[in-house]
């Protein structure tokens, strides 16, 4: 039986269904990992200085230690990932990084291991979703501020039960709440509303991931003129008056927000933002 797709673990190639970790697994074990979601189109890789910033910045933060030539080293292998798995389209690429074997709660070694993976995307470029999505609060859990807040973690549980809620209750999302009650972000995405033509996002401070479209659409939005607030406390109350709520995150772009509880969005600023979006950042 031929292998038609293979995953990167440390610069070495294996069948993609291939049982690479062991039971002492540390993300296993206790979510000890960073990853980052990345699109690509080909080999055009989209933002993957940003994205290693903020992966590197994360393994400082939490003490992993960043091997030698690291960036470059990625850069050849998720390059090296696409060309091996034919994945020449619109793809999805996710860079894991957790910390070696051993310890308990305290690790024995703060070298990492790092796995690369591929999988295959509907659009190569940013599209506009044609049907609004309907979301609400998921209050059960809240997700805390602090010094981790901004970075995509193995430690997963949150997003896992607001998943299992917006299924139950037959939403398209969730905004998850931090620990003051403030939507922050949505399952997989950051929050933006348009209000009175101001473009608003939660502040990292708040618990909101840092997010790699986040940026870039705030730099989008600045080049054509709009004013923009990436600093905000949003509340409850400004999702219901809002003119727009869109989502943001690097596989998908832009996606619009039609309906929260008995409010109904259109997605003017969503399309403009998003056209000119794809234009900055694919070669047509």
């Amino acid at each position: 039986m031929s292998i038609s797709e293979y995953i990167n673990l440390n610069g070495e190639l294996f069948p993609k269904d291939s049982a690479v970790f062991g039971a002492g697994n540390r993300a296993f074990r206790y979510g000890d990992s960073l990853f980052e979601t990345i699109h690509s189109n080909g080999t055009e890789i989209q933002f993957l200085d940003q994205h290693l910033d903020r992966l590197i910045k994360g393994m400082n933060t939490i003490g992993m230690i960043v091997p030698e030539n690291f960036r470059d080293k990625l850069k050849i292998n998720i390059t090296y990932l696409i060309n091996k798995n034919k994945a020449f389209a619109g793809t999805r690429i996710r860079l894991s990084v957790f910390r070696n074997d051993g310890g308990l709660y305290t690790p024995s070694d703060n070298n990492i291991s790092y796995l690369i993976e591929t999988s295959r995307l509907e659009n190569d470029h940013y599209a506009l979703n044609k049907k609004g999505l309907k979301i609400d609060l998921y209050s059960e859990c809240r997700k805390s501020s602090g010094i981790i807040s901004q970075f995509k973690t193995g430690n997963s549980l949150l997003f896992i039960m607001a998943g299992n809620y917006k299924n139950k209750m037959r939403l398209d999302d969730c905004l998850i709440l931090n620990e003051r009650g403030n939507p922050i972000e949505s399952i997989s995405s950051n929050l933006f509303i348009v209000k009175n033509n101001i473009l608003m996002t939660p502040s990292i401070e708040s618990g909101a991931v840092s997010g790699i479209m986040r940026e870039q659409l705030i730099e989008t939005a600045l080049k054509l003129n709009m004013t923009v607030y990436d600093d905000c406390n949003i509340t409850a109350n400004d999702l219901l008056e809002a003119d727009e709520i869109f989502l943001s995150n690097s596989i998908s772009g832009i996606r619009w927000v039609v309906a929260y509880k008995d409010r109904r969005y259109f997605n003017k600023t969503a399309k403009l933002l998003l056209e000119e979006l794809n234009r900055n950042t694919f070669r047509y």
